[in-house]
């Protein structure tokens, strides 16, 4: 993640009539509950894998129905001239609220939500680390998942947020960084309908490699325990432990992708080392935590590293590009 804050506003402006119109002609039919069952939290998939109106991120992504019919939300999602991954349209009940998270699965790790508020009042507060904002209708916005952060809707009638998650190209990134170090706001770039635009959607096929990279593991690993190593609470036996178990995965990792790589011959291989070290976790969740965000080691581990650097399944659409 590249901000340097937990908000960041981008220069564009959208029209939120227009967008609340299309919203109004769904059915509740359209509406999903939480794949968590969180209370008061509903999405419309717009683009999920193989465009079918489900939750999840481990395939290849495409417009569903619904963003097909709805050309001006096809506009601002397209808008942006990035590869859109999974994205949604978020409502969250009068009085509910997203309670207080951090969002550290494998998704995550090189991904960033753009936020477009359509139908929202100034009750409606996001919290991220320590500062919050109201998203105003219309505008676009980035958080930081990675801190701690919740969303508290205070006012009498639902709010929808459009939510699209990208990982950027150095273009998009690039406009992060002049944005972040600008000493005045940019104006913001409007983008009306235009029922003669051809929008093009250029989606996620490629979500992750069917089998994790020895280099991104390693990535991943070292990050992590860096986190761990700066809180001054944490047990330097357990940090040493954890370090071991760790880059002994990663090397015996590399040793057995140099000989199998995406083979099917390897499969089992890596299956052991994956099982192998989630014997070896301490019982306790929580025996390091980060730093950065207070998080157990163990649920970090688990969601951005083992269960997600195994996915034989996939490696044939990964290598030829068919299905």
């Amino acid at each position: 993640m590249e901000l340097d804050r937990p908000f960041l506003q981008l220069p564009f402006l959208f029209d939120t009539e227009v967008l609340a119109a299309e919203v109004d002609r769904l059915v509740p039919e359209n509406w999903l509950a939480h794949p968590s069952g969180l209370s008061g939290n509903t999405a419309v998939p717009l683009v999920s894998i193989n465009g079918e109106p489900r939750d999840g991120f481990d395939g290849p992504m495409a417009a569903t129905a619904v963003l097909r019919r709805s050309p001006y939300l096809l506009q601002v999602v397209s808008s942006f001239g990035e590869v859109v991954a999974r994205s949604r349209l978020m409502r969250l009940a009068p009085g509910a609220e997203v309670q207080e998270h951090v969002d550290f699965n494998y998704h995550w790790y090189s991904r960033v939500r753009i936020h477009v508020p359509i139908v929202t009042e100034p009750t409606v507060r996001f919290f991220c680390g320590a500062e919050e904002v109201h998203m105003a209708a219309g505008e676009a916005w980035l958080f930081d998942s990675w801190r701690r952060h919740r969303v508290v809707n205070g006012s009498a009638k639902d709010r929808i947020h459009l939510v699209v998650d990208i990982a950027g190209s150095a273009r998009f990134w690039g406009m992060v960084r002049r944005v972040q170090r600008a000493d005045t706001v940019e104006a913001p770039q409007r983008l009306a309908f235009d029922e003669s635009r051809e929008s093009e959607l250029r989606v996620e096929r490629f979500p992750a490699a069917p089998i994790m990279a020895p280099g991104e593991m390693a990535a991943i690993v070292s990050e992590l325990m860096s986190d761990c190593s700066a809180n001054p609470n944490n047990n330097a036996r357990e940090l040493e432990y954890y370090h071991d178990l760790l880059f002994d995965l990663v090397h015996d990792w590399r040793n057995h992708w140099s000989l199998y790589g995406f083979m099917e011959d390897g499969v089992s291989g890596y299956q052991a080392l994956l099982k192998r070290t989630q014997a070896g976790l301490r019982p306790d969740p929580r025996v390091l935590v980060t730093q950065s965000n207070k998080v157990g080691i163990n649920p970090i581990i688990n969601q951005r590293l083992l269960a997600a650097a195994l996915k034989p399944q996939r490696s044939k659409e990964f290598v030829t590009g068919g299905s």
